[in-house]
């Protein structure tokens, strides 16, 4: 659709330029291209470095030159989450966008603002021939959503700036100065595989509407997958169940919103009439914030063959014991999760399993306590345990110089005090903090609700209400 009727023009117009290019975590090649040609077109200093992050340097507007070196900073690649009944490629296909009152919204996918809006807001400074600013070298990294390999490549030296902002914080009254670190545990085994003794059956679990696993990870949500494991574990002794296949989540860094299983049990009728009560339980628990959560439970057939019952009570075990959810609240900061896990994917196909999970934390040890509570839980079942992906959080630094300036800043704009905040999502300002530990960090951003999910919407007033703050935050930046 066409976007440049809404405002702000400059950051609808890239946005759309922006969601025309494929750009999924890990395939970033298009969207890489697509930006280094952006800055060469405007004839000013683009590079890409050796991970592929691009770097754009544009010199001061007059006047402006005796201000410190601000960073912009978003990232490229973008989650992609699709509702099970829309037909979308995204290796292939740009984002179908609409609008819904206030809100820009994809049609049944994610939508790209997070981070996308961020990008396409530098790319309106780095076009503008009217917009105040000081030096500034516009940072565009790869891969944020599924390892932040981006930021972990960026080299010491790259960046010459003093201050860094991150537009990529999805609360318009935020100013975060903090974030969590992460780590991946993953769960993996190989099972010989069986005959199944009994009869077939099949839960599906749709309508979830998932969400940021760091973000909404509070927020009560249902999981596809603990779900599943509920439903499983109720009939795994009596009904001697033999797992076949199970298809559930996908992205660590979504909150899963869809789960199938097939499975053996020793009488198929018993465990659907059995399983009506803990059905009904489960949507009655959910029934305030999953309206459209529904649990199929059927009979169904299936030639494969499966585990064995002892190798899938074990399964079953694992995923009704690992730890989902908040795991610690901050004692420190007020209403901010210290750490947590998602359980994100589980996949069996052909005794072949894997269990994905995404751990978060702001404190470094606890980050480590969580993925060895889950390494414990897996490996009693007989599974191998990886950890990968690690990296650090962010420290607030609330005293900070931009801070002060930002504050004041949005006070006099909205005639309120703005929110000072750590949050719970993985943010590259720790990365990049470690190898630039005397760059002032902030993180700022629109409004967005529903990101990592095909719910994610942009409000377009708050679009507006972010461009106006970062450009009077650009205009005031203080002299070196």
């Amino acid at each position: 659709m066409d976007l440049t009727r809404l405002e702000p023009q400059p950051i609808w117009k890239n946005f759309a330029a922006l969601n025309a290019v494929p750009r999924p975590s890990k395939k970033e090649e298009r969207v890489i291209e697509f930006m280094k040609n952006f800055g060469e077109k405007l004839g000013l200093d683009t590079t890409v470095d050796e991970v592929g992050n691009v770097i754009i340097k544009k010199p001061a507007t007059p006047g402006m030159e005796d201000r410190k070196t601000v960073v912009l900073q978003s990232h490229l690649d973008m989650v992609h989450q699709k509702n099970s009944d829309i037909n979308f490629d995204f290796d292939n296909q740009g984002i179908q966008m609409e609008v819904e009152g206030d809100w820009l919204k994809a049609k049944g996918t994610t939508l790209g603002a997070d981070n996308g809006i961020g990008v396409a807001a530098i790319m309106s400074i780095l076009e503008s021939s009217d917009i105040p600013h000081p030096n500034l070298e516009a940072l565009f990294t790869i891969d944020e959503e599924t390892g932040m390999t981006g930021a972990m490549g960026l080299k010491p030296g790259t960046l010459h700036g003093d201050i860094l902002l991150n537009l990529d914080t999805e609360e318009d009254d935020e100013i975060d100065i903090g974030c969590a670190g992460g780590i991946d545990v993953t769960a993996t085994q190989k099972y010989e595989l069986v005959k199944p003794a009994g009869q077939i059956v099949m839960i599906s679990i749709k309508g979830l509407q998932g969400g940021h696993s760091g973000m909404d990870i509070h927020k009560g949500f249902g999981n596809a997958n603990v779900i599943l494991g509920r439903l499983l574990y109720s009939g795994v002794d009596i009904e001697n169940i033999q797992l076949i296949s199970i298809d559930a989540g996908g992205l660590r860094n979504a909150i899963p919103r869809e789960a199938t299983a097939v499975f053996s049990v020793r009488n198929a009728l018993e465990f659907i009439e059995n399983s009506v009560s803990l059905k009904a339980a489960i949507l009655e628990e959910f029934a305030g914030i999953e309206k459209d959560l529904s649990i199929a439970i059927e009979n169904y057939t299936s030639p494969d063959l499966g585990l064995s019952r002892e190798d899938s009570k074990k399964v079953i075990m694992a995923l009704k014991a690992a730890h989902n959810g908040v795991y610690r609240m901050s004692p420190d900061v007020a209403d901010l999760v210290e750490s947590s896990n998602n359980i994100a994917r589980v996949e069996l196909k052909e005794g072949e399993l894997k269990i994905l999970n995404l751990s978060r934390s702001s404190v470094e040890s606890t980050k480590y306590a969580v993925a060895e509570q889950l390494k414990s839980v897996f490996e009693l079942a007989g599974m191998k345990v990886e950890f990968s992906g690690s990296y650090p959080g962010w420290k607030p630094k609330p005293g900070s110089e931009i801070v002060k300036l930002m504050e004041k800043i949005y006070e006099k704009d909205f005639g309120a005090k703005p929110a000072v905040v750590a949050c719970h999502a993985g943010l590259e300002c720790g990365i990049i903090g470690a190898n630039y530990p005397q760059m002032e960090m902030v993180s700022f951003g629109p409004t967005i609700r529903g990101a990592h999910s095909p719910d994610e919407r942009a409000n377009i007033p708050s679009a507006q209400k972010f461009w106006g703050f970062l450009k009077n935050i650009l205009a005031e930046i203080p002299k070196k």
